[in-house]
């Protein structure tokens, strides 16, 4: 019998081996700015891959700076896309790395960020469509991150629109697709149904001090997983935060967890 490098890769991505993922992109660095002080950087990464969260997501440098015991069970996901906030256009993403990056690094997968309805979609389009040659010949999973975002775009949360952008990455060779939440969460059972690859959702309810309410009714509508960055680095107790939103992405019934989660005391953000 042999054996499917993307298949064991998959695998690893699913601490539990329920085929759902709890994945913490910490590529904002790039985008925005540092996600933390040199001196927490390694508790920081102790802490989310500690409680429970599946995969990091960093960018090919700061993966060289990982201490391999730090990681521990949690896999890795190698980012291969950039701008900054201070760009001309921001949506215009570009590929930074690649696939034979990622696989020296020991990466699990790697990821794609692609905008579509920005000015830049047919290169994004065709990006991700090279990455996905790539890691097909390697047998390394991809996750497409994939937004409706640009001039052309009236509304990024419309759920025709939404589904759209996830068939997209299946239809390009994406193994995982991450996008945004409907503007009502509970329409996103119908972007999950529409899609033959498994979906995540990206971040939370910016304004929710507790992320985990919202989380359980996701994945309750069928969603794979979920990808919450800023939401944990920014927390007051990350380790809290992540081992909640794992608690829920692995629950075995996320319906009857959201009626019975209890919330948040103070200090435990």
């Amino acid at each position: 019998m042999t054996v499917d490098g993307k298949a064991l890769r998959m695998r690893r991505l699913s601490r539990t081996g329920d085929g759902k993922h709890l994945f913490v992109p910490l590529d904002h660095s790039v985008s925005d700015g540092p996600v933390s002080d040199r001196s927490g950087w390694d508790s920081l990464v102790r802490a989310i891959a500690g409680c429970g969260a599946d995969a990091l997501v960093l960018h090919k440098g700061r993966a060289r700076t990982l201490l391999p015991a730090a990681l521990g069970d949690c896999g890795l996901v190698v980012h291969l896309s950039a701008s900054t906030a201070h760009a001309a256009d921001t949506d215009a993403k570009v590929l930074v790395g690649d696939v034979d990056d990622a696989l020296r690094l020991g990466a699990d997968a790697v990821s794609v960020h692609v905008n579509v309805g920005s000015a830049t979609e047919s290169r994004q389009l065709a990006d991700l469509g090279l990455v996905a040659g790539a890691c097909q010949r390697w047998g390394i999973p991809l996750l497409a991150m994939i937004y409706p975002r640009g001039p052309r775009i009236a509304d990024p949360r419309d759920v025709t629109l939404l589904s759209h952008a996830v068939n997209i990455a299946a239809d390009l060779g994406a193994d995982l697709v991450k996008t945004a939440v409907p503007a009502d969460p509970a329409r996103m059972a119908e972007v999950v149904e529409s899609c033959p690859i498994p979906v995540l959702c990206a971040g939370g309810p910016p304004d929710a001090r507790d992320p985990a309410p919202a989380a359980a009714a996701l994945m309750a509508a069928g969603c794979a997983g979920l990808a919450v960055g800023r939401r944990i680095f920014t927390a007051e107790n990350p380790a809290v935060t992540v081992a909640r939103l794992a608690a829920v992405v692995h629950a075995a019934d996320p319906r009857s967890l959201s009626e019975s989660l209890t919330p948040l005391t103070t200090g435990a953000a």
